[in-house]
């Protein structure tokens, strides 16, 4: 996510790390099958691949991976075009101000995840795991709040912008896993009642987000199903807890880019 306030935080989390507590289509159907036409890969982090390794030298700060769930279908699908523009940090008006140029009407599919910078997912996990229990539960109520009151008119230009560039493209919003899971293997690490609120937050991105998406007639891809019994405090988690290099924390893995983003956007498209 926005890599300027993972930086700020990179000594107290890397210090934690030490010591052990942290264990690149709808709007409607395009005349041709979606991705026969370009495909153009938008949004933050977890589309760029950020936490799965393999990044392209060339897409600097963004860290656009080769591991990512874009890049892993482009090879498997060979779609005529293939524009990858997604972005570690971008929030929405990012992607509004400098991701949406290879759109055009050839366009014929378009996948995104946007939102969780807007909402803070830095700074609300940053409070979660340096600041305790009371500190995090109320940031995570402000992260909601944001989430219910501003997120939407923020997704909504976005969405509108892409249907206006690619009229054709069938669009799939894919949606954030959650985090934790309860009840699970952590020893060490934020409370449970911290995890859980967590897990809340995301459940409201992902409503909104849907929400939004089925309103400009998208395709909306959630990932939980494909995550379940892959979360942190999992026993085979697909997520980063806190880890080094810092930014990479709290991303999907390599596997959870193969085997829980790539099967949902498969099966939107």
């Amino acid at each position: 996510m926005r890599r300027r306030r993972w930086a700020a935080l990179l000594c107290s989390l890397s210090a934690l790390v030490l010591n052990g507590v942290a264990a690149t289509a709808p709007a409607f159907a395009a005349s041709a099958a979606p991705g026969t036409g370009g495909y153009v890969a938008l949004g933050d982090s977890y589309s760029a691949g950020l936490g799965a390794g393999g990044y392209d030298g060339a897409s600097g700060d963004c860290k656009r991976s080769i591991r990512s769930y874009p890049a892993l279908w482009r090879a498997a699908h060979s779609p005529s075009s293939f524009a990858f523009t997604a972005c570690a940090g971008a929030r929405t008006g990012d992607v509004v101000e400098d991701q949406l140029g290879p759109l055009n009407r050839s366009t014929s599919l378009v996948s995104i995840t946007i939102g969780g910078n807007d909402a803070g997912f830095a700074d609300t996990v940053t409070t979660c795991v340096l600041q305790g229990e009371r500190a995090c539960l109320q940031r995570v109520v402000q992260a909601r709040s944001y989430i219910s009151t501003t997120l939407p008119g923020k997704l909504d230009q976005v969405y509108d912008a892409i249907h206006s560039k690619a009229p054709s493209a069938e669009v799939v919003v894919m949606g954030y896993p959650r985090f934790y899971k309860l009840g699970g293997g952590c020893a060490v690490g934020i409370s449970e009642k911290s995890r859980a609120a967590l897990n809340a937050a995301d459940d409201d991105i992902n409503a909104v987000i849907a929400k939004r998406a089925a309103d400009h007639g998208f395709s909306f891809a959630g990932v939980n199903a494909t995550f379940k019994g892959h979360e942190i405090c999992s026993g085979d988690p697909w997520l980063h807890s806190v880890t080094l290099p810092v930014e990479e924390s709290y991303h999907p893995t390599a596997s959870g880019q193969s085997g829980g983003y790539l099967p949902a956007f498969s099966s939107a498209v």
